[in-house]
């Protein structure tokens, strides 16, 4: 990491939807630079254990699967499940 620069330049391929399967079935790849604040990089660095392209990966489907996550939420009491839970102990 640079120490003369608050920030660190950072190239990673994003994909446009949340996978978490290799690389070869994410499809088409798009490449961007990113400026991260150093402490930041170096924490999710340290907490993922891998690369800064798959730690900036793993982030932006966490995020993207945040808003699905928020979606749901949503929908809390608005859905009727027809599901009995004496009916599924019943079935073991």
């Amino acid at each position: 990491m640079r120490s003369h620069r608050s920030n660190t330049s950072l190239n990673a391929g994003v994909d446009t939807g949340v996978q978490t399967s290799t690389l070869a079935s994410m499809g088409e790849m798009r490449k961007i630079t990113v400026e991260i604040p150093e402490d930041l990089l170096a924490g999710a660095l340290a907490t993922t254990g891998k690369g800064i392209t798959q730690t900036v990966r793993r982030g932006l489907e966490l995020v993207a699967a945040g808003r699905a996550y928020e979606q749901l939420r949503q929908l809390r009491g608005k859905v009727r499940l027809g599901i009995e839970i004496d009916a599924l102990r019943d079935d073991r």
